[in-house]
């Protein structure tokens, strides 16, 4: 399984990203994509995830702003983002597992500034 983010960048606070993950391989095997971020010094955390009935998670720092979405959410799923604020800053990475494999994305970067 392999997976590919992008849509990272450089955004002002207030602004918007979009975030897209796209998985390839055996996708019969895998949960949901997910996304998770890690700011420097900090542990990575779950920011969205939707469920095989379609409910959603959500951290609560980022309730509100952010939507995960995604009609096959096994093969492609998109995190809008808006409102931005520089403490989204960090690297984002896409994730699923399969039993107790877990497979990340290469990571896509988002910088928010003041």
């Amino acid at each position: 399984v392999q997976l590919q983010a992008s849509g990272g960048g450089l955004v002002q606070a207030g602004g918007s990203l979009r975030l897209s993950c796209e998985a390839s391989g055996m996708l019969s095997i895998i949960e949901n994509l997910d996304w998770y971020r890690q700011a420097p010094g900090k542990p990575r955390e779950l920011v969205a995830h939707i469920s095989e009935g379609g409910s959603t998670y959500y951290a609560d720092s980022v309730k509100g702003r952010f939507t995960i979405s995604g009609e096959n959410a096994k093969k492609k799923v998109d995190l809008q983002m808006n409102s931005l604020r520089p403490e989204d800053t960090a690297l984002y990475y896409c994730h699923t597992s399969a039993g107790w494999t877990a497979y990340w994305g290469q990571g896509t970067q988002v910088t928010v500034s003041s």
